[in-house]
């Protein structure tokens, strides 16, 4: 295990599981014990920042799954090497980069590998964090009802609509129903001026959801600027992975505050006793 996060991570502490689901295997990063939390990487793909923030996760008292959705895992591309994930990604049939399309189709993959993580490792229910390109596919993967602690970091889809979710209306009515019916909350979180989350997006979900989205939006000077990965420096200009990349790994930083709003989310629905 490597804890520098400029150098390919070795994932020595997890164990990589084929689970197939669908007639669709891939490959499951797992780590842990305790209730389950489908963490979801980032473009541009299982980077050591995102296996940092998986540890984290792991760490608080439960058990992690990371799925391999794109790149080249535990890796740190070059600025071209990660372009070309980004652009494969966007054309893939699994992924709905633009508006117009609803939730991308490998949210129903996705929802069953919850139902099997939460069937593996008990509980009350799982947890589901995506994370940019993945940021809305854990309020897609609120339809299964084993998903308790849905979190929305900077969601970035679709790249064509500020104000766009990525889900349709109708999805977001069901999700907002199961919400309200059962007392929980959507966790979510931006950088001010974010060029890919912008503020529209964060609008469009308190329209959707009510009361029932809490987000969060951080000054942009609260983000990390040093040892940023090739992919960021050349492509993300402005402050934009909360919980990875241009997290202030100090104590008192907002950051890191984030972080661990993350985890007490997690532990309030997955780890208190009432669920």
């Amino acid at each position: 295990m490597t804890t520098d996060l400029t150098s390919k991570d070795d994932l020595q502490d997890f164990c990589a599981d084929q689970i197939a689901i669908e007639d669709e295997t891939k490959t499951v990063w797992v780590s842990g014990n305790g209730p389950a939390v489908i963490l979801m990487p980032e473009m541009p793909g299982i980077s050591p920042h995102v296996l940092r923030f998986s540890r984290w996760v792991r760490d608080a008292g439960f058990t992690v799954f990371v799925p391999s959705l794109f790149g080249v895992d535990g890796a740190v591309p070059s600025a071209t090497e990660a372009a070309r994930v980004f652009h494969r990604a966007c054309i893939s049939k699994e992924f709905h980069a633009m508006a117009g399309h609803g939730a991308s189709p490998v949210t129903s993959w996705l929802r069953g590998l919850a139902r099997l993580a939460h069937a593996r490792c008990g509980g009350p229910g799982v947890g589901a964090i995506g994370m940019c390109f993945t940021g809305n596919f854990a309020l897609s993967m609120m339809l299964e009802p084993a998903v308790l602690a849905p979190v929305l970091s900077q969601p970035t889809l679709p790249l064509d609509d500020p104000a766009g979710i990525e889900s349709s209306d109708e999805e977001a009515a069901r999700v907002r129903a199961r919400l309200e019916a059962e007392d929980l909350t959507v966790l979510g979180f931006r950088f001010e001026g974010d060029r890919f989350c912008q503020a529209q997006r964060f609008k469009r979900y308190e329209e959707l959801l009510g009361t029932r989205f809490d987000g969060r939006t951080l000054p942009d000077n609260a983000a990390n600027r040093r040892n940023i990965p090739p992919f960021f420096e050349a492509h993300v200009p402005s402050a934009h992975s909360v919980l990875t990349v241009h997290l202030v790994d100090e104590t008192g930083s907002l950051t890191l505050q984030a972080r661990d709003e993350v985890l007490n989310h997690l532990r309030l629905r997955l780890l208190s006793e009432d669920g």
